[in-house]
Order: C-alpha cells, then structure tokens, then sequence
C-alpha cells in the first residue's frame, strides 16, 4: 500500500453554526497519489439534504476561499472537510467527502487510508442498484458496503444501530488495509480508527469561549467568530492535532459516535478514570436510566467487627427477609420497610448529623426584625427526621406553619434590640435506600415532549415557566436545551442525565464568580458559578423542553476527602424532575450525579427565593452587615 498523505477534518456542533474554514495544502514534496483537490459538504440549515462542494484538481485552496465567500446558506451542525484527496485524473466523483441519498436524508462519508478493493467487492455482497459505485476509489465502494449493512440491518439512521453492530462493520474494513473513516447521516457522526492506520486521528471537544485568534494545524485553519456562533460547543476529528484544545489521539481500532458535539459512546475508554467512579443503570429496553456515583473504599467504614455467628445470624435474617418480601411484596406500601431491591441487593438507611449555624452581625443595633426559617429536613417516605431543634439568640415570637411548597417554615419576629444574631438548627435525618425506578410501565413518561392530564398541567404550572428574561437569551437558550434533546432521540432520562453530566463537565465551579442577580443565561454565557447557578440553569433548560423543575436546596455529605468538599461547608442546591406517574427526581448538576442517599433534602420551590433557609428583613437600625454560614454534616454509624 502507498503512504498516504490527505487529511480529514469532521465537526459535530450542538447547534447550527457557521465556522469559517480554510484547508492547506504542505509545501514540498507530498507522499503518495492523493495530493490535489479539496472537499467540503455540510447540510444547510439542518436539513436532510447535504450540501457537495469540491474542486479535484486543486493545489490550493484559492477556489475554496472564493466559493465560501458566497454561501449565505453556510451554516449546520455537521461538517466533513478533506484537503488532498484526490489523485491525478480523478473527477468529482472519485474526490471526498462522498455523498448519496439513502432512506430519505443524505450520508456523508470520508475515508484516509487504502483498502485490499478486490477483497472489498467480495465483502460488499449487497447488491441493490442504488449502492452501486459510480467512481473508481476504494473509499466510495467502502461507503457502499457500510449503506448496504444498514439497509440490511433494517435501520434507516445510525442512531438505530447498535453500538457494537456498527463496530463490527467497520471492524471488517479495518480487515482489508488502513481503515481511518468518519461517516454520517446529518445527526450522528461516527468515526473509525483503522488499526492498520499509516497516519493518526484525533479529536477534542472545543467548549467556549472560543479564540479569536482560531484553531491552526499543519492542514487547516479554522475559527468561530461569527456572532451567531458564540456559545457554540463542538466535537471534533482532525488528522493533525490543532494549536489549541485538548487534542487527544484515537486508538487503534476505536469507534467514536457522536451527535451534537457529545460523545455518545465509545468502545476504548481513555486511561484517566473519573473523578467519581460511576454506575451507569439502564431499563429494559437498554436507554439510560441514571448514572449512580459509587462510593469510595473507605468513604464508609464499618462501625463494628462482626463475629462469624453474628455474620451466620445476619445472612438467615436477610434470606428470611427475602422470603417474607417475595411472599408479601405487592403489600408494602411504605419504602421505609422495604429492605431489598427487586435483584436481591439490600437497601440500608444511612444516618445523618446535620448542624447549620448561621450568624449576624451588625454595626448598629437592630430595633425591629423579622425572619423565615426553612432549616428542617423534609419529611417523607423515604426521608425520615429523627430529632430536629432550632435555637436562637434573640427572644422574640414565633410562626410555625407548612408552607404552599411543603417546607415546614418558622416565621419568627424580634423586637428587642440586638447587635449579634446567631441560628443554629441540628437535626438527625434517616436516608433510606431505593429501588431503581422502572420507566417500563406504559403511564411514565419515557420521551420529550411529555404528556400529562389537564389537571397535571395546570398543578405543575409554577414548574413549567421559564424565567423571564429577554427573547434573544431565551432563544439561546432553547437552542442548548435542544440540543441535549435531539443528541438523545428526544429520550426523558437520556437527555436529563446529558444536562446534569454536560453542566458538571464544561460548567467551572467559582465561588463568587456570581451573585443573587445572576441569570441562567449569564450562568450559560460565562460557564462559571456555584452550586445554586448550576441548579438555576438545569431547571431552566428542563422548563424550556417542557418538562416539570423545582429548585431543591438541602445538604450533601462528601466525606473527608472529597474533591468537592466544598460543598459540605454550606447548604446546597440542585434540581428536581417531575415525572408523571412516579414523582419528583433529584439532579445534582455541581456534582454530576443523580441524588440518591449523598444528600439530605430540606427546603424547595420555584427558584431560589422559595426555598432559601435563612432570610429576613430589617425595619429599623442595623447598618453594616456581616454574615457567617457553616454547616457540618456528619455520617452516624450505630
């Protein structure tokens, strides 16, 4: 086979945009038969229909530049780009990237490498006159046998097929010679690295903000200045690794899918593990489900040394539990008694030591004042509040009531003079175990838009509406929360769980990056802030796609050694679900994890201002204001 010397370039926004290309052809002598002609092919306003433009016997870029100048219509979520693909002789119909309409939209497909042809032909025994190629190149007749194998296969998108069914056809590519191909429908992008490669590919995920001064490599030139293109995220495959971004190389034999510039999956993981390691749970129909955040080995310690005939006592108490839950199950109607999931695995309680103080001072003393508390843990069936007291060191009269969000709320107003307030709740909270839920039943929702009874919409209203901010941000932000949408098959669980690991992922964590005034947008503009900002943002995103939020403010235990044990200094907020037909649902997006037994739940509402735990208003003196906020949680261990 002959050195190869072409390049690919694919990018995956996640939403429309409009990157300003330029490809270069390497000075000096060039390697191999492909070294004239360029190619681009984009599809226009995310239609169906992809867009060819090539020049095959170019040996600059001259015509590229010209031609760019007069698209209006250059802007997409998909773009494949080859520089030095074609040979001397070749027409446009051996010059990549290709292109054929196939099951009502256009694939789009680039191939870097050189493949046995004879053997090829054999393999390709899909025979349909529309797969037929019309050029002379291995690359086309490739592209051919992967359409055949979806027609084949019965799928009319990449999104259909399975992950590891798509892996196996390009594997048998790989077979026959140098295989680096990315392919797509217009959605989906996947890309292949050939373990025969002459060459390397790599790919990096470019987050804003994005360099004025664009992204240069030894083939291509690229920027994303244009103002509509802002907050634009974008996946990205490159034969050379680019100046800027985290550039990492694909390994031999790797398959990458992407969509809306997410990596979706990928068969060889890289070698830095997560910070938190993580269990991916699914339903029976394999969509994602959630994603558990395991505990570290030595986040819970046993509290006790157990003897063999208590450990024999133990595993018949827990084979006889099992018997009795097998026998009554379908009765239980309190999770609380509930010791075991559906597979046999035990769900065990875990007990917390919560104390959250909270002092004032003031320069001049406070005549008259009055306050709202909102420092005891919800109460529920799977939250259970053991003790709970409140102590404060100015006398004054006292309002306790539940509030229309369900917060037990203590109205409390001082009318004796004081310099120095402090507040200090403690509570001892039970967090018990649950069972995976089970999407599978026909009344839960499984996709977006949902669906819910009038009277359903007319409860979650409050939950429903946006914030207001002006159209231009909202616009904006629809199209993010789109995106997460349209990159999942409009999946409930799938696209919720892309948010809350997205924010987690590309949002940075800043004390005092932000205040009380600051919107989602400017949350999303920035991509910075704290625990509250990341939960205002999620909840707006779920609101604009239709989908029930709630502002959730509490605790979350981090143990001694937790990278985030920030959080375990203050109280903190995420965001709740509502999923008709099976209730409110925890999303941590600061941590990137669903809420399970972490957290401690007290206070919620519609945003920040329903569920604050402390608050209050000065009608007479005080002056200067200094406030200190420290909690401490502790695990018990009976």
């Amino acid at each position: 086979m002959s050195a190869i010397s072409s390049d690919i370039l694919a990018f995956s926004f996640d939403g429309l945009s409009s990157p300003s290309i330029d490809l270069k052809f390497r000075k000096g002598p060039q390697k191999g038969e492909h070294t004239l002609g360029w190619g681009l092919t984009w599809y226009p306003g995310d239609n169906k229909g992809a867009v060819v433009a090539k020049d095959p016997s170019a040996r600059d870029t001259g015509s590229l530049r010209g031609a760019m100048h007069d698209w209006d219509s250059f802007r997409s979520t998909v773009f494949f780009c080859k520089v030095r693909g074609a040979a001397t002789g070749y027409t446009h119909l051996e010059t990549q990237p290709f292109s054929r309409a196939f099951a009502g939209q256009d694939w789009v497909f680039m191939h870097n490498g050189d493949l046995d042809k004879t053997a090829l032909n054999k393999l390709h025994f899909n025979k349909s006159i529309f797969l037929e190629p019309m050029g002379r190149t291995d690359s086309e007749a490739a592209f051919c046998f992967l359409l055949g194998k979806v027609q084949d296969y019965g799928a009319r998108t990449l999104a259909e097929v399975d992950h590891q069914v798509l892996l196996s056809w390009f594997l048998q590519l790989d077979d026959l010679g140098s295989a680096d191909m990315v392919i797509s429908d217009g959605i989906t992008v996947a890309a292949f690295y050939g373990s025969q490669s002459e060459t390397r590919l790599y790919y990096s995920r470019l987050k804003p903000p994005h360099s004025e001064a664009g992204y240069h490599s030894d083939s291509a030139t690229f920027t994303l200045n244009n103002p509509r293109d802002t907050f634009r995220t974008a996946l990205i495959f490159s034969s050379t690794p680019f100046d800027r971004g985290d550039w990492k190389p694909m390994q031999k034999g790797q398959l990458i899918i992407a969509r809306r510039g997410a990596i979706l999956w990928t068969n060889k993981k890289d070698d830095v593990q997560p910070a938190h390691p993580q269990q991916v749970v699914h339903d029976k129909d394999g969509h994602l489900q959630g994603v558990v955040v395991s505990p570290k080995p030595t986040r819970h310690p046993p509290s006790r040394a157990f003897t063999s005939q208590q450990a024999q006592a133990q595993q018949l108490s827990i084979v006889q539990s099992l018997q009795q839950m097998k026998a009554v199950s379908h009765n239980i109607l309190n999770p609380r008694a509930i010791t075991h999931a559906p597979d046999g695995s035990p769900l065990t309680y875990r007990l917390y030591d919560v104390v959250h103080s909270t002092e004032y001072g003031y320069e001049n003393e406070v005549e008259h004042s009055t306050h709202s508390f909102r420092l005891m843990p919800a109460e529920d069936l799977i939250q259970e509040v053991m003790n709970c007291t409140l102590s404060l060191s100015s006398e004054g009269e006292d309002v306790r009531f539940e509030d229309v969000f369900g917060n037990q709320t203590i109205h409390y107003s001082i009318i004796k003079p004081y310099k120095k307030l402090t507040v200090s709740c403690r509570s001892l909270v039970k967090v018990y175990g649950q069972a995976p839920d089970d999407y599978s039943l026909g009344q839960r929702q499984a996709f977006i838009p949902m669906t819910m009874m009038p009277w359903q919409q007319i409860m979650m209203e409050p939950y429903l509406r946006p914030p207001e901010l002006p159209e231009t941000q909202i616009r904006e932000l629809i199209v993010y929360a789109m995106s997460f949408a349209d990159r999942n098959g409009k999946h409930l669980m799938d696209t919720l769980n892309d948010i809350n690991q997205t924010i987690y992922r590309d949002f940075r964590y800043v004390p005092g990056a932000t205040s009380l005034r600051s919107t989602a947008f400017d949350v999303y503009a920035s991509r910075e802030g704290v625990c509250q900002d990341f939960a205002n943002l999620f909840i707006c995103l779920a609101r604009l796609l239709g989908v029930p939020a709630r502002y959730r403010v509490g605790y979350i235990f981090t143990g001694a050694n937790y990278e985030n044990k920030i959080q375990s200094d203050a109280s903190h907020a995420w965001a709740e679900i509502y999923i008709p037909y099976l209730g409110w649902r925890g999303f941590d997006p600061t941590n990137g994890c669903r809420v399970t037994q972490d957290h401690v739940r007290v206070a919620a509402g519609r945003n920040y201002v329903d569920a604050t735990p402390t608050s209050g208003t000065i009608y007479r003196g005080g002056g200067k204001e200094a406030l200190r906020v420290q909690v401490t949680m502790n695990e018990v261990f009976n």
